[in-house]
């Protein structure tokens, strides 16, 4: 437990210990909810539990508390995705629903407003004047695409697309449900409406 944790405030009072992941996670709950210009660092720095020193010393500035809150974020959704993807017992409109799914359960996972998908949400604004977070971004969406374009490869090969399928177009075509779906989500639209989306948009992926 000790190695995990960092002290603050040493020689200033009464120490305090924090968890540099669970201090991230508050971190990109600001940033999630405010966006990246919303978010102050004296409002990270108490959601977090930490003086803004403390806060500069473990992640750095602003930008690059964003960008580390951000490659979280993947870290957490990409596995989502990955265990619907990559899970071979599946047909695949089970692996599309079920990927689908794991999503609408992180956009839905907030208190109150559902809130989306932290990078479409959020680093899609800042893209547009901030090279770094562009190039994230980009390779994170790319990323995507290689993914399914992967599980729809393992389809063709199942017999369940046709074999002159555009892989590269279907692909494009399901990660950019996922964007709709995910700002639908943010515009107030129930889980529920979201999920017959994907109901529907699974049986025109498959054919």
């Amino acid at each position: 437990m000790a190695q995990n944790k960092t002290t603050e405030g040493k020689g200033r009072g009464r120490p305090r210990a924090y968890d540099p992941q669970t201090a991230l996670q508050q971190a990109l709950g600001v940033f999630w909810n405010t966006g990246y210009s919303g978010a102050s660092l004296d409002s990270i720095a108490t959601a977090a539990g930490m003086n803004r020193p403390s806060l500069y010393a473990a992640f750095g500035d602003k930008h690059a508390l964003y960008i580390k809150a951000l490659d979280q974020y993947w870290d957490t959704a990409h596995t989502a995705m990955q265990a619907a993807l990559t899970d071979n017992s599946l047909t695949l409109a089970q692996a599309l629903t079920g990927f689908y799914e794991g999503q609408l359960a992180i956009y839905f996972s907030g208190d109150g407003q559902p809130r989306g998908c932290f990078a479409i949400g959020t680093a899609t604004t800042e893209a547009v004047e901030d090279p770094e977070i562009r190039n994230v971004l980009s390779a994170r969406l790319s990323q995507l695409d290689a993914d399914l374009e992967a599980r729809l490869q393992t389809a063709i090969e199942a017999g369940e697309l046709k074999p002159d399928s555009d892989l590269a177009a279907l692909a494009v075509i399901a990660s950019s449900l996922l964007h709709s779906i995910s700002i639908r989500a943010r515009a107030g639209k129930s889980r529920e409406e979201l999920a017959a989306i994907v109901r529907n948009a699974v049986i025109v992926i498959c054919g």
